[in-house]
């Protein structure tokens, strides 16, 4: 998935929480935009999770968003 299409959800309007859902199988829950980092290059983004946990994901690995 382009990095474009992963910002549009990010600062939509009122925010609405999603689920990335990755090529592997696993599905990443975003509840808040402030939980994802997305490096300026749009090459790599950094998804949080519950307490310290943290994922690296390559935006070219996102299956879908939902």
């Amino acid at each position: 998935m382009k990095s474009e299409d992963i910002k549009k959800v990010l600062h939509s309007q009122p925010f609405r929480p999603f689920v990335i859902n990755l090529a592997e199988g696993r599905a990443l829950p975003v509840k808040h935009q402030e939980f994802v980092a997305l490096a300026p290059s749009g090459r790599h983004m950094i998804v949080y999770g519950k307490g310290s946990d943290y994922h690296v994901v390559d935006p070219i690995m996102v299956t879908s968003l939902a």
